[in-house]
């Protein structure tokens, strides 16, 4: 048997460039009006140009797909030097508020997050890699915070995440008429901190 046929037999290596095809063929029609629930493997395969089993080779179902869609709008969490809880903190605040800059001046990023939520399912799994990656960034910080005497080590991180993060968020997502100046980030964490100290 020649080497071709056996790389045939075992299959083709995944095509970069029909991943990329096919998300950005769902963010089109999502951005055309199409929504989440009337969208179709069979119409995101016919609109990218590709099989349908090229399409189920690489995403289970329509949820799978989607999961990837919304991470393909996301961007990479910033690199931590570490050298003090209060530069990570802002590090981290600073990116989620660039995304709500984003989220705000970009109607295909409002209109897909608002389709998601939508699906519960869906919006689950998102929280549970994406979201909870975020989560998991700030939670190594404020431990390192503790352990270096920055914070008090009798807090739980997990409330303290949401004592950083929550202000952001609610002018990003709930009071959309509230600006994210520069300097947002700093500002937050500066107050929180104030009252954290050991």
């Amino acid at each position: 048997m020649s080497t071709q046929s056996c790389a045939d037999r075992r299959g083709r290596p995944r095509s970069a460039a029909v991943d990329t095809a096919v998300i950005e063929t769902v963010l089109r029609l999502l951005e055309d009006g199409t929504t989440i629930g009337d969208l179709s493997m069979e119409r995101v395969a016919r609109e990218a140009g590709v099989g349908k089993a090229t399409l189920y080779r690489r995403w289970a179902g329509k949820e799978e797909l989607m999961l990837d869609v919304l991470r393909s709008l996301d961007e990479a969490q910033p690199g931590l030097p570490g050298r003090s809880a209060r530069e990570d903190l802002v590090l981290l605040l600073e990116y989620l508020r660039r995304r709500g800059l984003a989220k705000r001046s970009s109607a295909l990023l409002r209109t897909v997050t608002a389709q998601v939520q939508a699906h519960p399912r869906l919006w689950k799994e998102y929280h549970e890699t994406v979201v909870q990656a975020r989560r998991e960034a700030f939670f190594a910080v404020l431990r390192r915070g503790m352990a270096n005497g920055e914070i008090r080590a009798d807090l739980d991180v997990e409330l303290l995440t949401d004592l950083f993060v929550s202000p952001m968020l609610s002018r990003a997502i709930m009071h959309e008429w509230k600006e994210l100046p520069e300097g947002l980030a700093e500002q937050i964490v500066d107050t929180v901190l104030e009252g954290v100290r050991p």
